[in-house]
């Protein structure tokens, strides 16, 4: 795992192999962090990680200057990887939880200027995190949503829907509380 751009750039992270977490490549997340540093600021945002597996993105967004980053990450093993690597790095300005993605979207009242979803790729709940989100009103105005899915998911019907883009076999889908004027 390498963090692409910012104050931590090029740094490296041997994930365990026994991890179940398939991170971002990183010449999909190179490629989506052009995209989304051309849609939004991410100096001083407020951003959010769900699925956080490896924290791989968690990581890039601290690197990339957010203001705080809040990691949501249910599997005890790469919770404790990724308070690790927040620790190495001194990343006061992240919160790592321990907790199912979707309890946590019930129950927060917080709310964030970036999100990153990276579900796996089979959860059945997938179609719905969109909803999820803008249901419960986690993303600020002007807010960008990314959900990183297969190719078999079409979010375009979204009311939220923006872009898709993909990058080898990674696919993302970009959504936004307001359009683009």
């Amino acid at each position: 795992m390498r963090i692409i751009s910012g104050i931590h750039k090029s740094r490296r992270f041997e994930v365990p192999r026994s991890f179940k977490a398939r991170p971002t490549t990183d010449f999909a997340k190179e490629n989506i962090f052009n995209v989304v540093c051309n849609l939004i600021d991410l100096k001083d945002a407020s951003s959010l990680d769900l699925f956080s597996g490896t924290g791989s993105i968690a990581f890039e967004l601290v690197s990339r200057g957010c203001g705080e980053v809040v990691a949501i990450e249910k599997d005890p093993a790469h919770y404790s990887f990724i308070r690790k690597i927040q620790a190495e790095l001194k990343a006061d300005n992240m919160h790592a939880i321990c907790k199912d993605v979707f309890r946590y979207i019930k129950s927060t009242a917080r709310t964030f200027d970036f999100i990153f979803a990276d579900p796996p790729y089979t959860l059945r709940e997938l179609p719905q995190l969109p909803e999820l989100v803008f249901s419960h009103k986690l993303l600020n105005p002007d807010g960008i949503f990314i959900l990183e899915h297969s190719k078999e998911h079409d979010f375009s019907s979204s009311p939220h829907f923006l872009q898709h883009r993909f990058y080898g076999s990674v696919n993302f889908s970009l959504f936004r509380t307001t359009s683009l004027l």
